[in-house]
């Protein structure tokens, strides 16, 4: 096995990783994608915790991607004895199952910070999602708020395929349409429109269970892959007063009810009358990501401009950032978490850089800034 061990981008240090994996295969597959990224190194790899939890003792990897099902000790059992242990950023790697989904919302709960896809290699444009997705996944973990480690400091994410906009789903407005656009739409119910990435499942949870169950209607886009956002809105839906389900095509927003987007596709906030619903849809990643929270804020901002509530949480990289600075020019009211409180201070910090923040927020305080902002009087 040939280890990665060029320097990273910009000079810096790369990101040190540790693949525990029962599959050959899969094992080889992942090397070869963390070789290709100069911002990743390969330290080691093992067929199971036994064999993995020797190496650890001999050097610490900056991440661990973990598989769940293996022989002699699951995956979950270990990624529990490395939290309570050493903590260390670990990035859940499976096939994607519905039956398996609540076992990856567990480890999200364990302590995982990441939940991803094994890799495809069926054909050209899902080795190249795959690579985009799994190295950035790596990066978004090495950043993250783990209990007792120290923090490196996040770089730009490397582009693996073109990075696209919400151009692509949906067309912005143009500067001078924007004005007229605002003083067209009708006063109705507000809307509260959440994005979130890394440690964005938890940040959730939390946010969720402060919020009444009348809240205006909400609609959330987690980076998730496809089959486990239907598990995580059963997860928020028994844990909250609201009402939370998986989005399908022309759900109508009602009050109390959570709308979450499907893993693997786009949702829209659209306008019928006085009344919103979503469209989902497949489509290209947009900042990224499928679901994109551009995507999403692109379409709150001109379905519901002055009438919406824009929320970014924890997560790495842009996306959303734009989208937020689109809803702020159209009047709605946009709120950030803040540094201390993030796993990642990515989406936030860019969203806030854009200009298109009014409010920045501890988690812990969000769901009443949610409500001020919701009654008109919301303070920084």
């Amino acid at each position: 096995m040939r280890l990665h061990t060029a320097p990273g981008a910009n000079g810096s240090k790369p990101i040190r990783v540790m693949v525990v994996d029962d599959s050959s295969s899969v094992r080889m597959a992942l090397s070869k994608i963390i070789h290709e990224d100069p911002e990743l190194e390969l330290i080691a790899t093992a067929a199971d915790p036994y064999i993995a939890a020797e190496k650890l003792r001999k050097d610490v990897p900056d991440v661990l991607i973990l598989d769940i099902e293996m022989p002699r000790m699951d995956g979950l059992t270990f990624l529990r004895k490395i939290m309570a242990q050493r903590p260390i950023p670990v990035v859940i790697c499976s096939s994607l199952t519905e039956e398996g989904s609540a076992m990856m919302m567990t480890a999200l709960e364990a302590g995982a910070v990441e939940v991803i896809e094994k890799p495809r290699l069926d054909t050209a444009n899902a080795v190249m999602e795959s690579k985009m997705i799994i190295c950035d996944a790596l990066k978004a973990a090495a950043h993250a708020s783990v209990q007792g480690r120290k923090l490196r400091s996040a770089p730009a994410l490397t582009t693996v395929s073109p990075r696209q906009t919400a151009d692509v789903i949906l067309p912005g407005l143009s500067a001078h349409r924007v004005a007229s656009a605002r003083a067209k739409l009708p006063k109705t119910e507000l809307v509260i429109c959440i994005g979130a990435s890394t440690g964005g499942t938890e940040a959730l949870r939390d946010l969720l269970v402060t919020l009444p169950a009348d809240c205006p209607p909400i609609v959330i886009v987690q980076h998730m892959p496809p089959k486990f956002t239907y598990a995580f809105a059963g997860r928020l839906n028994a844990c909250s007063r609201l009402t939370v389900s998986e989005a399908v095509d022309g759900d109508v927003l009602t009050r109390g009810h959570v709308l979450l987007a499907p893993g693997g596709q786009h949702m829209m906030l659209r306008r019928r009358g006085r009344s919103y619903y979503v469209e989902v849809m497949d489509g290209p990643h947009v900042s990224r990501h499928r679901p994109s929270v551009d995507v999403l804020f692109r379409s709150a901002a001109q379905a519901a401009g002055p009438n919406a509530i824009g929320v970014i949480l924890t997560g790495m990289g842009n996306d959303g950032a734009q989208g937020m600075k689109e809803m702020h020019e159209m009047g709605a009211r946009n709120l950030a978490q803040d540094e201390a409180s993030s796993v990642v201070f990515g989406m936030p910090k860019e969203a806030i850089a854009s200009g298109g923040v009014d409010y920045i927020v501890p988690l812990d305080k969000m769901g009443p800034a949610i409500l001020k902002a919701v009654a008109g009087t919301a303070t920084a």
